[in-house]
């Protein structure tokens, strides 16, 4: 399915793009030389507002050659560099916050035409514990982002609260399960949640990151993504698809729950905060307001 707004910027980028060359190589020269010819049949030097009337220029050529450069670079920087999303949920607390402000790289995942998103130049594959920015599955039109747990060909076993799994391998079988290195660091009240909760650090091959546990919860085994040959808490990544999971364990509607992602669908690799806003006040009873009470500057920086 096609990106809308991107389909539009690129509409926008090629129509304002011609009328700009229509206008520099054609229209431009041609009113030039008419206010030309009446200066050279004038004997006093006429001014740039009254030469300005003599073969006016049409608004909609004006406008379209104003806009067409801050158009084209929105359209390359959003397109193929990088591409600002704001977190509206807490799906990846600790690690985002709602009122994070985020910057997603796009050309992390390989470089894509911007409507479609098939892929045009390849540069690189996700990595286990990337953070990434996908097209949701059930609903392309909707953004998602979570973080890559399972690569193709892993096998990936979510059970108790406790992720284990056995990384691709070329020949099988490929070995037993090894439990993901996690160690508890403490309990935790978070606002979002309004509960305490358990604090973990977690290792995914070379990033290390916190992550909730709701002690209080249950795993959700009836609501999981039943892949045909394997456990209700088991699945098996596919060639060319990715295991995604919040690090809001308890609290994350993710591979889980819908199944996997496709190469197709991923946007990019989020790696920066560049502005986060506190969005709770700081009395009746923590309610969320619409307006930002503050900003969260200590935020501001890299994730991992």
């Amino acid at each position: 399915m096609a990106n809308t707004f991107a389909l539009i910027l690129v509409v926008l980028t090629f129509l304002t793009g011609f009328i700009w060359l229509l206008d520099k190589f054609s229209w431009g020269p041609a009113r030039r030389a008419a206010r030309q010819l009446v200066q050279d049949k004038t004997e006093i030097a006429l001014d740039d507002k009254t030469l300005a009337t003599i073969h006016p220029e049409n608004v909609i050529i004006e406008n379209a050659r104003s806009l067409f450069p801050v158009i084209a670079i929105v359209f390359v920087l959003r397109s193929f560099i990088y591409e600002p999303f704001q977190i509206p949920s807490g799906s990846m607390m600790p690690t985002l916050l709602v009122g994070d402000f985020i910057l997603v790289e796009k050309f992390s995942y390989g470089i894509k035409e911007p409507v479609w998103q098939n892929t045009l130049i390849p540069v690189s594959l996700p990595k286990r514990g990337d953070v990434a920015v996908f097209k949701y599955p059930e609903d392309p039109r909707v953004d998602y982002i979570k973080r890559v747990v399972g690569l193709p060909g892993d096998r990936i076993v979510y059970k108790d609260k406790r992720l284990y799994l056995i990384p691709a391998c070329e020949k099988a079988p490929c070995g037993a399960y090894k439990e993901v290195d996690q160690q508890y660091l403490s309990d935790k009240t978070f606002a979002d949640e309004k509960m305490k909760m358990q604090v973990f650090s977690e290792i995914l091959g070379e990033v290390s990151h916190k992550i909730l546990n709701n002690p209080m919860r249950q795993d959700q085994l009836a609501y999981y993504y039943q892949q045909p040959g394997t456990y209700a808490y088991e699945w098996v990544v596919p060639e060319g698809h990715y295991f995604m999971m919040g690090d809001n364990r308890d609290n994350s509607r993710d591979s889980r729950y819908w199944g996997f992602v496709p190469a197709q669908n991923l946007v990019g690799k989020a790696v920066a905060i560049w502005i986060s806003f506190e969005f709770y006040r700081k009395d009746a009873d923590l309610l969320p307001t619409w307006v930002p009470s503050g900003v969260r500057f200590n935020r501001i920086g890299g994730i991992k």
